[in-house]
């Protein structure tokens, strides 16, 4: 096996289907047979085919809704191979749109798994021929590289969540063949194994690991997280990594800080992480206040404490709401506008006005003399941070927030004046 994701996904989306193959069968649906004539030593023998291809077929429409049919075909999108295997098996024509073809593919891999048969319960083995037929055609003249590295704060409900394009999140110990202590050596994860973060590189030719492409995909994962909620997460300092099932190779990571308890990622959340992951991806910029300030959200999380991540995120605040400077006194009032209601936002910007003025005290020195609330300022600080960037990267605010803060709050004040 070459390509463990892709193993995976095929493997959930066969067994599915064989299920909802073997109800309909159950339910009346009738395989197709064909009569063939085999040689006898005194007379012709015929006996009856089932056309397990043509019954497939014929139930693509229900089989395409599975709830398993989705990440394999996008799984199977992604895939340079795949007209190779087409051809391998016998398509008569070959889709230009690649979700046509992973349609195609899909529908010609299940008829290999229950070829010639018409009961539809799922055979490990018969499975494993066809994917070893797909992975032949797939990667002919080609490498695939494995990197995984511990994400450090997350606790997976799935054994795994594909991302998509070759990325996703899976718990250590359900992962076989991979390295013990990428699973337990982490500090802290004595009863529960690290989630790693897996991605597959696929080239012509792979010199080496392919850290680079891991260190930014990894990097973007992260970022996407921190964002999703308001999780404490960090990436392990080392990953692993492996070409064509060799032997798995150490590369550093760097730090990107140290995770505060663990938050689980329900199965309920996976399509939102997924969508979202792609759309931060896609919207992410390159420069800007924007860029700048969520580069100041990441070190703000990377912090060991609320107290030591404040200045981060007020830098990045004072970048997107005060580019007057800190003497103008209107970070408070204007964040208080856009995250909280009319009737919050006076009791908001007197909080937020607090927790400007701990900057100080962290300066100082004296954060062990601040009062036990400051840590939940702090962190309702990043909170807003948090939002006000997620907003804005997709979509739901514009970039130019101290313009929208203005004029809501000179809408308030029309309203105040009037009445």
């Amino acid at each position: 096996m070459r390509n463990r994701t892709l193993h995976g996904l095929l493997e959930a989306f066969a067994e599915e289907a064989g299920f909802q193959l073997a109800a309909e069968t159950a339910n009346g649906a009738e395989v197709p047979f064909e009569v063939i004539e085999e040689p006898g030593q005194r007379s012709a023998l015929y006996c009856y085919r089932p056309l397990t291809g043509a019954f497939i077929r014929s139930h693509m429409g229900v089989l395409d809704r599975l709830p398993s049919y989705l990440p394999a075909a996008r799984a199977v999108a992604e895939l340079d191979g795949i007209e190779a295997y087409l051809r391998r098996r016998g398509e008569p024509r070959i889709p230009p749109d690649p979700r046509e073809r992973a349609d195609a593919a899909l529908r010609s891999f299940l008829s290999a798994v229950y070829a010639d048969s018409s009961a539809f319960g799922f055979q490990p083995e018969r499975f494993a021929i066809a994917y070893d037929e797909l992975e032949a055609a797939l990667y002919e003249g080609r490498q695939v590289a494995l990197v995984l590295a511990p994400l450090l704060g997350l606790e997976l409900e799935s054994d795994e969540v594909p991302l998509g394009e070759g990325l996703l999140l899976a718990r250590g110990e359900a992962l076989p063949d991979v390295p013990p202590e990428a699973v337990w050596s982490t500090p802290g994860d004595v009863e529960h194994g690290s989630v790693l973060a897996v991605l597959t590189v696929e080239g012509d030719r792979i010199a080496g690991p392919p850290m680079t492409t891991a260190r930014t995909r990894f990097r973007r994962l992260l970022s996407a997280l921190r964002l999703f909620d308001a999780g404490s997460y960090a990436l392990g300092p080392l990953a692993w990594a492996r070409v064509d099932g060799g032997s798995w190779t150490l590369a550093p990571l760097g730090s990107s800080g140290r995770a505060r308890g663990r938050t689980t990622l329900g199965v309920d959340q996976e399509d939102e992480l997924r969508a979202f992951c792609s759309l931060i991806a896609r919207r992410t910029p390159r420069g800007g206040e924007v860029a700048w300030a969520l580069r100041r959200f990441e070190l703000a999380r990377e912090r060991e404490t609320p107290f030591e991540a404040l200045t981060d995120d007020l830098l990045a605040l004072r970048a997107l709401l005060e580019p007057e400077g800190v003497d103008s006194g209107r970070l408070a009032q204007r964040l208080s506008a856009i995250c909280g209601l009319p009737a919050e936002r006076a009791a908001l910007a007197e909080r937020i006005a607090r927790t400007v003025t701990l900057e100080r005290t962290v300066v100082a020195g004296l954060a062990a003399a601040a009062n036990a609330g400051a840590d939940g300022l702090c962190d309702e600080l990043a909170g807003h941070l948090r939002a006000l960037l997620r907003d804005v990267l997709c979509g739901h605010l514009d970039s130019d927030v101290r313009s929208l803060a203005d004029e809501l709050l000179a809408e308030a004040a029309s309203a105040v004046a009037v009445f």
